[in-house]
């Protein structure tokens, strides 16, 4: 509750089992939770990236999933002790991948640039890219850009390409916190 308020980007998450002890008879219980690999941004300070674990509800889980931006306490004392949280809505500054897929509008863009912001390089999660894009949409009179951070599937590497198209959805015009890439229908182009 004292710890300084930042934001977290989650790069990849993965199930662990978490062991506490129960008081009064000090046995040892193993229970379930996730490791969760995340940039933290703390005003005034540089970004970093570290891992966490910790148990969260199955719905909140749905709101962190590699390229969500979720809330975050860290301990002053010690940057590498924090705890995630899944902001309020009325807190919310970044909607979920899956929200803007199934209820945002189309655009169409190009890549200008794609820099990788983490990968697992055991094979298991999708390498996360920092993705500048150039929209268009039908509905907008102008094109713009945006960044995004979001995982790319290892079918779709090939797409992050300079000059390539990409289908998205998004919510509103901005620099890119309603936007999403809808990597199914690019594949499908």
């Amino acid at each position: 509750m004292r710890g300084q308020a930042g934001e977290a980007t989650v790069l990849g998450v993965r199930p662990c089992a978490m062991t506490t002890f129960v008081v009064p008879h000090d046995a040892r219980r193993t229970e379930s939770g996730h490791r969760f690999w995340v940039r933290i941004q703390v005003p005034g300070h540089q970004p970093y990236e570290t891992r966490v674990r910790q148990r969260v509800s199955d719905m909140d889980l749905e709101l962190m999933r590699p390229g969500d931006i979720v809330g975050c306490r860290v301990d002053p004392g010690d940057r590498e002790r924090l705890v995630l949280h899944v902001p309020n809505p009325d807190e919310a500054t970044r909607v979920s991948i899956a929200k803007v897929l199934s209820d945002g509008r189309r655009a169409s863009a190009t890549v200008l640039a794609a820099t990788p912001i983490a990968a697992d390089y055991s094979g298991h999660d999708d390498p996360v890219l920092r993705l500048d894009l150039e929209l268009k949409a039908w509905d907008e009179p102008q094109p713009w850009r945006v960044r995004i951070v979001q995982p790319v599937p290892l079918t779709a590497i090939e797409l992050v390409d300079l000059g390539r198209r990409l289908e998205v959805a998004f919510f509103t015009v901005d620099r890119g916190a309603s936007v999403a890439v809808d990597w199914a229908a690019s594949l499908a182009d």
